[in-house]
């Protein structure tokens, strides 16, 4: 990935942005990288695919085996305390 530090982007803004549109660019500052700088199309393409995977389960809706394995790990853990 192309690199550019903040006084690029500030001096040479057409440059930076052209290099974005082909592929996202990193923006650095005091030499660590601070952001990242790409096309509308990329970011709604990367947005396309990182959907959240996240889930929220109540005990009625956890399936079955992640339920028992569950409340497995919680039984040994209470066995181990005894």
């Amino acid at each position: 990935m192309r690199s550019f530090t903040t006084a690029d982007l500030n001096k040479h803004v057409g440059s930076v942005t052209d290099a974005a549109m082909r592929a996202p660019v990193v923006i650095t500052h005091h030499r660590k990288p601070r952001f990242i700088l790409m096309s509308v199309e990329s970011y709604e393409q990367l947005a396309q695919q990182s959907p959240d995977r996240r889930q929220r389960s109540t005990v009625g809706t956890i399936p079955g085996d992640v339920r028992e394995g569950l409340l497995a790990l919680v039984d040994c853990a209470a066995s181990s305390k005894a």
